[in-house]
């Protein structure tokens, strides 16, 4: 059983959902995201999403686009993803146990090659990607590689994607199926569309995936209103923003950098936390 079923049948029995923030790899450096992401863990977090700095992404809006170049001018190469996985794995100074998944752009695997993206990303204790650029026309190679090595590839449905479309996006998924809150870019917003429910709830009598929903979430309050409807939340831009803010004000005043973003991180995750686990009490 991979390591996503597990957590995801392991939280439905427990009547939990999944609380995933998403980081960039080396922004600002390789060192504050592994602490982040041992904050997060800390904090309650039951997965986590790990962003691949890219120069051209394609669905991240302007919060996440500053953070891959925050990392990509200050060095950032592929192997340093697998580096940051084999960091986590170590018991020094704390180790991450929970799910790691990549979020990365399918040109860096394609030019990787397909099997030796996987087997690098595997070996580094990565156990799937998030591709968000990969057409379900042209996934069947990767999904095959994918399923032969025990590596789940989730892949994402917009509102804006055909029921048709979505029930083959999700035939070559596995682990979880991203839902794409709203149309367009990632980013935080105050408010969320209003068929949301329909549309999830449509989704998730199609298949036996876990439905995560992602973008737009970007504080407790519209956590606890996504979580009742949904097997797990994705939060990125909200707390990439925290990252980016408390590591220049920490250099500003002499602290650091690196306390300062996984302190904010933590304590943000744990609002987030309380508020999934409250509105499943009220629900």
């Amino acid at each position: 059983m991979s390591e996503l079923k597990n957590l995801f049948q392991t939280l439905a029995k427990n009547n939990r959902k999944a609380l995933m923030p998403f980081v960039t790899a080396g922004d600002p450096d390789i060192a504050t995201t592994a602490a982040v992401i041992r904050a997060a863990q800390d904090a309650g977090a039951d997965l986590c999403e790990i962003g691949v700095p890219y120069s051209d992404p394609i669905a991240d809006g302007p919060v996440i686009q500053a953070s891959y170049q925050r990392a990509l001018d200050a060095g950032f190469r592929l192997k340093e993803i697998f580096e940051l996985g084999e960091t986590l794995s170590q018991a020094a100074p704390t180790p991450v146990t929970m799910p790691r998944v990549t979020m990365v752009s399918y040109s860096i695997i394609y030019r990787t090659g397909m099997a030796k993206y996987v087997e690098q990303a595997k070996a580094a204790g990565y156990c799937g990607a998030i591709v968000p650029d990969l057409l379900v026309e042209e996934a069947e190679p990767l999904s095959k590689v994918c399923r032969e090595a025990e590596f789940d590839l989730i892949q994402l449905i917009t509102p804006t994607t055909t029921r048709e479309r979505q029930r083959r996006i999700a035939e070559l998924t596995t682990g979880f199926l991203y839902y794409v809150s709203v149309t367009g870019i990632t980013g935080e917003r105050s408010a969320l569309p209003s068929d949301i429910v329909d549309n999830v709830s449509w989704l998730r009598e199609q298949t036996d995936l876990p439905v995560c929903i992602g973008f737009g979430i970007s504080s407790p309050e519209t956590a606890a209103q996504l979580a009742p409807i949904s097997d797990g939340l994705i939060v990125g831009s909200a707390i990439v923003r925290r990252i980016a803010e408390a590591s220049e004000q920490a250099k500003q005043s002499g602290a650091d950098p690196t306390e300062a973003a996984a302190k904010i991180v933590g304590e943000f995750c744990s609002e987030l936390r309380r508020a999934i686990d409250g509105s499943l009490v009220k629900s």
